[in-house]
């Protein structure tokens, strides 16, 4: 493996000399043995490195002359070594119009790449997900069937799979669908970029809650839309409001179960206008149930897509809050007249979704085990939020008081007038706590204030977080 390894360097390196202009087209190399004892290496790894060299074009070997860097290979040299005018480094300047707006959503949203702490919102419990269980299903499926899934598969996603999710959304979220409505996906984020690709031309309007998720902002601004703020009071998103403001919207984007970042229940009021301005105005409504399934008192809220006349709603939803990020899977349930032409456009951008994976979570949730995780993370979050709630109040000295809430993975402490809330974040940072400010997901809107992620973290890390920042907002 050493001598592979050495043949290999030495290959590379005469590579690098020639794609960099170091030795230009047309240049005689050493003799192999002069070269090899330059460089302290045996004559048949220099001859091996040179002879991959001619294989690839790189060289030409002339007999009894010796051997000579290619013809023709100017297009390899770096610009500065060119004649000519200097060429752009690689940058946006080499990318279309729409490729730029996708490499700006970096300015807009910048997604966590880092392992999640205390109080970064989003995070579910993960040491409590029932990985042996989800492992034996994996060795369970009968190898005909594991076959079946290796090959490509139906880009709408496994017939098992889609029949499950249809029959978990009429008992947990009380909409009902069929099978052939249900589309697989790769998370919720996915489903935001086929939405924006199949039913928004550049320049089209949509309307999306102010204070909203930038991460669906980036998405539709990449594919050219407008993005028209909506401000969210009490009721939720004022779509009177916003029809009044944006005329030409076609579409609006509402978190009507969770507002996100908020905490509030969109009212029925409101989500009745919202049907009813989608129908008079042939407009759509994309419902992100991010985390809908996470609501704790005796009675849960059905889905806005569960309503009479719901027709023109497209129901995203996601395991990555249910399960874990990692799964990369959620879907949307589709009006059946869109249904084919999704199922095309995910066949265009990733073929289909891991098809194992696939088969594994249909018999997680038709078995019963979706459930049984559910009711127990039903029991904890509360545990943790109520905790959360007591440990800053305790460390900044009653400063701090949380409103406890009926649902959801994070909490909201807004303040009043035109205090930075930025400031404060980054003093957290400093402490070694992620505390994301309320105006970092505002438009126009002026609310300020900081989200406290408890979901994801046992006690000693929400206890010890809270100890660090209590005294910032103790001082403040």
């Amino acid at each position: 493996m050493q001598r592979v390894n050495l043949r290999q360097r030495v290959y590379l390196q005469l590579r690098s000399a020639i794609e960099q202009g170091t030795l230009g087209a047309g240049t005689r190399l050493p003799p192999s043995r002069e070269h090899a004892q330059a460089l302290g290496v045996a004559r048949n790894t220099v001859l091996w490195a040179l002879e991959r060299l001619r294989v690839e074009g790189f060289v030409q070997a002339r007999v009894g002359d010796g051997t000579y860097v290619a013809q023709g290979l100017a297009a390899l040299a770096p610009p500065s070594a060119r004649s000519g005018p200097r060429a752009a480094l690689i940058g946006e300047a080499w990318l279309s119009q729409r490729g730029r707006l996708m490499a700006d959503t970096a300015l807009r949203w910048r997604p966590p790449l880092q392992a999640a702490a205390p109080f970064r919102i989003g995070a579910p419990e993960i040491a409590s997900f029932p990985f042996a269980l989800w492992d034996r299903l994996a060795r369970s499926i009968a190898p005909q069937a594991r076959h079946a899934t290796a090959q490509y598969l139906d880009p709408a996603g496994l017939p098992a799979l889609r029949e499950a999710i249809a029959h978990w959304l009429l008992v947990s979220r009380g909409l009902s669908c069929t099978a052939e409505q249900v589309l697989v996906t790769s998370g919720s984020q996915q489903a935001i970029d086929l939405i924006g690709r199949l039913l928004l031309d550049v320049g089209d309007e949509v309307m999306v809650e102010d204070p909203g998720y930038p991460g669906i902002r980036a998405c539709l601004l990449g594919h050219g839309a407008q993005v028209r703020p909506v401000a969210v009071d009490g009721e939720g998103l004022d779509i009177a409001d916003g029809a009044a403001r944006w005329p030409a919207a076609r579409l609006v984007v509402v978190t009507p179960t969770h507002q996100f970042p908020l905490g509030l229940r969109m009212s029925l009021t409101r989500r009745l206008a919202l049907i009813d301005w989608a129908r008079q105005h042939g407009g759509w409504i994309v419902e992100d149930d991010y985390d809908g399934e996470f609501q704790f008192g005796t009675h849960r809220i059905a889905a806005l897509a569960s309503l009479p006349h719901a027709e023109r709603v497209l129901y995203v939803g996601t395991f990555s809050k249910t399960l874990h990020p990692g799964l990369r899977l959620g879907f949307i349930v589709l009006p059946p007249g869109l249904a084919p032409a999704f199922a095309a456009a995910k066949a265009l951008a990733d073929r289909h979704s891991p098809g194992e994976q696939q088969a594994v979570l249909a018999r997680f949730i038709s078995e019963g085990h979706l459930l049984r995780h559910l009711r127990r993370m039903r029991e904890l979050y509360p545990q943790r939020q109520a905790l959360l709630i007591e440990a800053l109040a305790r460390a900044s000295g009653g400063a701090l008081r949380l409103a406890a809430s009926e649902q959801g993975m994070h909490l909201m402490h807004e303040v009043s007038g035109r205090r930075s809330d930025v400031a404060l974040s980054a003093r957290a940072r400093e402490a070694g706590v992620f505390l994301a400010p309320l105006s970092g997901y505002a438009i126009e809107s002026g609310r300020r204030g900081w989200l406290f992620g408890y979901a994801g973290y046992d006690s000693a890390a929400l206890r010890d977080a809270a100890r660090r920042v209590g005294p910032l907002f103790a001082r403040g």
